[in-house]
This record gives structure tokens, sequence and C-alpha cells, in this order.
């Protein structure tokens, strides 16, 4: 199995794998784009602030990946998450699972995204629109 982990500051669909092409043994492809919303506990915000201990992000994602794919045999894990600040709107998440039957990949896709979301250590900070300006200004 193949697993690719890309922890980015770059939009997340610049690094989007391309269509399934020539693969002729993966009968399911499944992309998941997690985008931030506009509002948070009914307020509507900026976006949100992503920062990671991206060493130990990346390995307990492999981890995971590894892990689930003993019970959920599939062939590929791509999973792209954006740090900094992502606004309203955007991707901040993509992950694609290639597999040779549907049941598979839908099963390796829901569990990653739960236990990835309890394990590992990527945290948000949620910007609301009166402090949007101080977010992506860089210090000179």
């Amino acid at each position: 199995m193949k697993i690719n982990v890309i922890l980015t500051r770059q939009p997340v669909h610049s690094f989007a794998p391309g269509a399934p092409g020539s693969d002729t043994e993966n009968g399911a492809f499944l992309d998941f784009f997690g985008v931030v919303r506009g509002t948070e506990l009914k307020k509507k915000i900026a976006g949100i602030d992503y920062s990671a201990y991206e060493k130990m992000a990346e390995k307990e994602l492999h981890r995971i990946i590894a892990e689930l794919a003993k019970s959920h045999p599939v062939a590929e894990v791509t999973l792209i998450h954006r740090l900094g600040f992502v606004s309203a709107g955007e991707a901040s998440l993509l992950v694609r699972v290639a597999s040779a039957h549907r049941a598979e990949a839908l099963a390796m896709m829901d569990r990653l995204i739960t236990e990835m979301k309890r394990d590992v250590p990527i945290w948000k900070k949620v910007v609301s629109f009166n402090t949007q300006n101080t977010v992506n200004t860089p210090t000179l």
C-alpha cells in the first residue's frame, strides 16, 4: 500500500491528485475535501488558523493509515492538510483513498478522518473578522 502525507501552507488544491487515469487495478477513488465553514458557534468567522507539531503529526498519520490498512485493505491513501490561516470557503484537508472496491475505501475514509481528528497533533484557532488582519501579516 502506498501512503502519501503532506502538511503544507499552500492551497490544498495545488497538491490534489490527478484523475485516476490508467489505473486498472482500482475501481474506487474517493476524494474528501474538508472545507472551512463560514460560521463557528453561530458566529461568522474569517477562517481558521491551523498549527501542528509537524514531525509528530506526519508520523502519527502514517501510523494510523498503516494500522487501518490491516483491516481495510486499500491500494493508496493520500492525505493533505493545510497549516496556517485558511479562509472560510477554502479546503483545509484532502483525503484520497484508492481501492479495488468501494466498501474498503469508504470504511478507510471514515475511520481515518475520525482517528486523525482524535489523535493527530493538529490544532485549530478560529479567526473572527475583527482579528483577521493580524493573522496573515508577516512580521518584518
